[in-house]
């Protein structure tokens, strides 16, 4: 990871992640130990289904918790409280859109990129949108290339 490297995020995103790593270290871990416990009882492991992916599971879950700890270790938790009077669209701030072109309106909570959920009503400010919208009013359109054309967006409103 390049040095310097923070990862934004909510308070809600940052709390979130804890509990995942939480459960990982104090469930999983054991979870995954047990399972190649068992898996190394049933005898050759050098053809043991069982073990191998036992193992697989241990490295998938060490890799997350080594991914996480580093989200962690280097993340910047935005202040959604104080009111600092600058409107503009910033991480953790809920703003509605209007796609000019197809004329819907849409509402998302800008969040950091480890917590995006589009489908949820979360947007990453480091997806195409969220990022030519950053900084940008309520009243003000963006517009910015798509592989397919132009995209426009109306920011409509935005809220703490």
């Amino acid at each position: 990871m390049a040095a310097g490297k923070t990862h934004e995020m909510t308070r809600e995103g940052y709390e979130k992640l804890n509990a995942e790593l939480d459960h990982l270290v104090m469930v999983v871990r054991k979870e995954n130990a047990e399972r190649l416990k068992e898996a190394i009882s049933l005898g050759d492991i050098s053809e043991n289904a069982e073990y191998d992916a036992a193992k697989d599971a241990q490295a998938e879950t060490e890799e997350r918790i080594s991914n996480i700890e580093e989200i962690l270790r280097t993340a910047k938790i935005v202040d959604e409280t104080t009111d600092d009077g600058d409107d503009t669209v910033q991480t953790g701030r809920t703003v509605k859109l209007r796609d000019m072109d197809l004329k819907k309106t849409f509402t998302y909570k800008i969040v950091g990129t480890t917590e995006a959920d589009p489908l949820n009503g979360k947007l990453s400010n480091a997806s195409l949108v969220g990022e030519h919208i950053m900084g940008h009013k309520a009243g003000d359109v963006v517009e910015f290339p798509i592989p397919d054309g132009i995209a426009r967006y109306k920011i409509m409103e935005v809220q703490r």
